[in-house]
């Protein structure tokens, strides 16, 4: 019983990291409050740059978020240290991608 349960438990350790795709991808740090588009900003009261809406609304409770292609995918590690560097920059990214939640491992400037 007990080695049919670690059996399940490993399983599902290797189905649940299958999904993971490594890779390299080109977008901008955002937040999940605006997502791609800061453009308005009336929310905030003032214009001001991506990176000023971004510091914005991370300061009121939203998360970030990296925008490739026109698309939002969650941040995993939102405690990654270079995410506040580069708020409403964009960057190109390499880590993990599974749904739409990605892993950064490194970020760099776009070039």
């Amino acid at each position: 019983m007990k080695t049919t349960f670690l059996g399940l438990i490993a399983a599902a350790f290797v189905v649940s990291q299958a999904g993971a795709a490594p890779g390299s991808w080109t977008g901008t740090i955002s937040d999940s409050s605006c997502g791609g588009s800061h453009e308005a900003m009336t929310e905030h009261g003032k214009k001001g740059t991506d990176k000023q809406c971004t510091e914005m609304c991370i300061k009121k409770g939203a998360k970030y978020v990296f925008v490739n292609e026109g698309k939002a995918l969650m941040i995993k590690n939102q405690n990654l240290a270079d995410l506040k560097k580069f708020a409403g920059d964009r960057v190109t990214v390499s880590g993990d991608l599974s749904g739409d939640t990605i892993t950064i491992t490194k970020i760099a400037a776009a070039k």
